[in-house]
């Protein structure tokens, strides 16, 4: 079962990360928002304004008839 990343005592990057969190679950459940929040803030500040003109939303293909 290859397929199943738990199955052979790996637990993936998300199990990764909360091992290496510090503090009880409530702390770690604390942080683990605060970088969900963190990583959000600076895809919408700084990647999304920077990938926008590079993405094709203006072209759009369909005519005023």
């Amino acid at each position: 079962m290859g397929l199943v990343p738990w199955y052979d005592g790996r637990d993936g990057m998300y199990g990764w990360i909360w091992r290496h969190l510090p503090g009880n679950t409530w702390v770690k459940a604390v942080i683990s928002l605060a970088l969900v929040v963190a990583v959000v803030y600076v895809l919408f500040q700084f990647v999304f304004p920077w990938a926008e003109p590079l993405l094709p939303f203006n072209d759009v293909t369909v005519d005023n008839q």
